[in-house]
């Protein structure tokens, strides 16, 4: 799971890629290659689970020790019960913040490699186990450190001079992060296929002619001289050669696009209803019946 977190003071974009791993180990590889590829150990937060994976053996304490441990990690609670809750399963997760657009995309791929676990799928099998996720938990509810007051029972102190109500009002924020939609991947390979041709191939042969005669020799031909004669045979044979040439060319590139969606939620504020009793001469410290 990434997010993209953007610094409220600078404007800067701060992204960061977290993965949880099932085994110290695993984590632990992972992390390896990630220094291997110059990420610096600056950049890489290594957080590890429970040793004890005995549900029994888990206290109430324990698991508000792996929330409080997320709490300067830029999730949102939803996905932060749900590392908490695999830290106490005994998982390991891994953070690496700070990157830039290339080193981002190869982090990613470093991280999938290693075998990360599905959160959805994991937080599938937990919720049929009886889990039953952020939306149960005493932190959606308002935390559950410190111990709550109920309103019936609490006492007002005795106002005082310098006792004021504060008035107080929701802002909504809304922040960003990205989800992975899925990958293309394009690999190229050879493969070898046979290819047949057919040529004409042309050949000369000396074929030997014996013709009998019966003639007089005359003044033209010599009688008796040594002679010789001779010709020579040509056949033709298939030369195979081969040209490798580029017949088509296949990329990936990203397409961007934006688009403006409204979030609808709801924000609170105090509203402040002021009884006052006084009479009017009371309220402006001025006596109606003086002149």
């Amino acid at each position: 799971m990434t997010y993209d977190n953007e610094t409220a003071m600078t404007g800067a974009a701060n992204r960061s890629v977290s993965a949880m791993f099932d085994s110290r180990a695993d984590a632990q590889s992972a992390v390896d290659r990630l220094k291997g590829t110059g990420v610096s150990d600056s950049q890489i937060r290594m957080t590890e689970g429970a040793s004890d994976l005995t549900a029994a053996n888990r206290a109430p304490e324990q698991d508000k020790g792996f929330w409080d441990s997320l709490s300067d990690f830029f999730f949102p609670d939803e996905d932060r019960y749900t590392y908490a809750e695999g830290l106490s399963r005994g998982g390991c997760l891994v953070t690496v913040t700070n990157l830039t657009s290339a080193e981002y995309d190869q982090v990613l791929d470093i991280l999938d490699d290693e075998g990360t676990i599905d959160l959805d799928a994991r937080e599938a099998d937990w919720r049929s186990e009886g889990w039953g996720g952020y939306e149960s938990s005493p932190y959606a509810a308002g935390g559950m450190a410190g111990g709550a007051t109920s309103a019936d029972t609490a006492r007002t102190p005795a106002a005082t001079d310098q006792d004021s109500i504060p008035v107080v009002e929701e802002r909504l924020a809304i922040g960003k992060r990205d989800t992975s939609h899925g990958r293309v991947r394009v690999r190229a390979y050879t493969v070898e296929e046979p290819v047949n041709e057919t040529v004409n191939l042309r050949e000369e042969r000396v074929e030997l002619e014996r013709r009998p005669v019966d003639r007089a020799v005359t003044g033209t031909e010599a009688a008796f001289q040594d002679r010789t004669i001779e010709a020579e045979e040509y056949a033709e044979e298939a030369v195979v050669s081969k040209e490798a040439r580029v017949v088509e060319e296949i990329g990936l590139r990203k397409v961007s696009d934006s688009h403006q969606e409204t979030v609808s939620d709801t924000v609170r504020h105090t509203e402040v209803e002021v009884e006052d009793d006084r009479s009017a001469a009371d309220r402006t410290g001025l006596n109606p019946t003086r002149k």
